[in-house]
């Protein structure tokens, strides 16, 4: 069983070898965002083929997910299956249930990535991971650490109303991205060169209903894909084809990501990282998980271009101010 505690700090010694090589080392903060945390996969690779070294990763929902999965090696192996879901493969993997807490327990997700990638003890990692969480009873942000890495995955990724809460350690706890989406906090006192994050609550780049970055303009458009589809599982509102209100799993996907934007620039603010990489918030909706391959190749080519672009590349001299 996971427990919740502060970050250790013990010098990892993946950062001691990748010193010892001379590249440069990054603790990473992979943010919330559904499907879009995909793009994660594509920034990890990228910033590992730029030549730097990641010791340490901090995540918050699909951001623990991806940087928990990195830091057991399987990280090639979770991409090659991802990219291979369909719409009704995406499906299968949803157990509905109408208690608890949640439209789905997340039981057969987890399971099903535990028989892909198994499990193992976040304190046993080659780098220091956290995965962060919301305790809902106490109303604070909770950074896990030790234990089951999937126990802490499923309680980070309980977004509210979609994943039941998951009890851990005596504690009922949701979606780190309610306190915290983009979490570099648990990051400032990790010994690395540079810290870098990602956010996927970038500004919007496509209008409404029109395709996302990435996105084949014969596409069913990011509104028209498997999010709409569960969408129409919940009552509609009334009113006229272009002004009928959205459903309510849409309505609420919509609320969470505007809500989730804002709460990222307040943090970025008070908690600058060396470098932000950042994805749009409208790439894709939660649910669109089929588009996995065009996720990744975004997070690949948006992480390219602010590498390109950062004063600090290349340079092995650390630049952290925490």
């Amino acid at each position: 069983m996971a427990e919740i505690d502060p970050p250790g700090q013990d010098i990892p010694a993946a950062i001691v070898a990748s010193r010892a090589s001379g590249r440069p080392t990054v603790a990473l903060a992979l943010g919330a965002g559904g499907a879009k945390g995909l793009a994660h996969i594509g920034v990890i690779e990228e910033i590992e083929s730029a030549g730097y070294e990641i010791s340490a990763i901090a995540g918050s929902s699909m951001g623990a997910l991806i940087g928990g999965i990195y830091a057991m090696g399987k990280l090639d192996v979770y991409r090659d299956w991802v990219s291979t879901l369909a719409k009704l493969d995406v499906l299968r993997l949803l157990d509905w249930t109408f208690s608890g807490g949640g439209l789905i327990k997340g039981e057969k997700i987890i399971g099903t990535l535990r028989e892909l990638i198994g499990d193992v003890h976040i304190e046993d990692l080659p780098l220091a991971y956290t995965a962060v969480a919301t305790d809902l009873e106490r109303e604070r942000e909770v950074w896990l650490t030790r234990g089951s890495l999937f126990e802490a995955i499923r309680a980070s990724i309980a977004i509210p109303t979609i994943f039941r809460p998951h009890r851990l350690g005596g504690r009922l706890l949701l979606d780190g991205a309610l306190l915290n989406p983009v979490p570099v906090t648990p990051l400032i006192r990790e010994r690395a060169d540079y810290l870098f994050a990602v956010s996927v609550d970038g500004p919007a780049e496509s209008a409404r209903g029109e395709p996302g970055p990435g996105q084949a303009p014969d596409d069913e458009g990011h509104r028209g894909g498997l999010g709409e589809w569960l969408g129409k599982l919940l009552p509609v509102g009334s009113g006229t084809p272009r002004q009928a209100a959205p459903g309510a799993l849409e309505l609420l996907n919509q609320s969470m990501d505007l809500m989730q934007a804002n709460l990222s620039r307040l943090r970025l603010a008070a908690y600058a990282p060396d470098l932000l990489i950042q994805m749009p918030r409208d790439a894709s909706t939660a649910f669109e998980f089929h588009r996995a391959k065009e996720l990744i190749e975004l997070g690949r080519a948006r992480a390219r271009e602010a590498l390109q672009g950062w004063r600090g590349h290349g340079s092995v001299t650390p630049d952290i101010a925490g």
